[in-house]
């Protein structure tokens, strides 16, 4: 079963959140993650949207997903990403 990786971001500091976006592809790239969307402009259908990014990735299983997240190389990344914005995480199951 697919699971999904979903993150509303607001960055609070572009040129520090740049750090965390030079080293991502590289660590990304080993943990069978294919990323699906990266809007910085969503379009709101219903309700409220405060957030300036939203972010998906899919991945073959939670396993996949867990390793990637949990890696010690991608927890040193996201101190970055941690630094320079607020974010709110979901690892999504699919249906498939």
């Amino acid at each position: 079963m697919s699971a999904y990786f979903v993150a509303q971001i607001t960055i609070t500091d572009p040129d520090a959140y740049e750090r965390y976006l030079a080293g991502f592809d590289d660590i990304f790239a080993r943990y069978q993650g294919t990323v699906v969307a990266v809007d910085d402009h969503p379009v709101v259908l219903e309700g409220k949207w405060a957030c300036t990014r939203v972010v998906l990735m899919r991945f073959p299983g939670e396993a996949e997903l867990r390793a990637w997240y949990d890696s010690p190389e991608y927890q040193a990344l996201a101190e970055f990403r941690r630094a320079a914005s607020q974010a709110d995480i979901l690892l999504v199951h699919g249906r498939e």
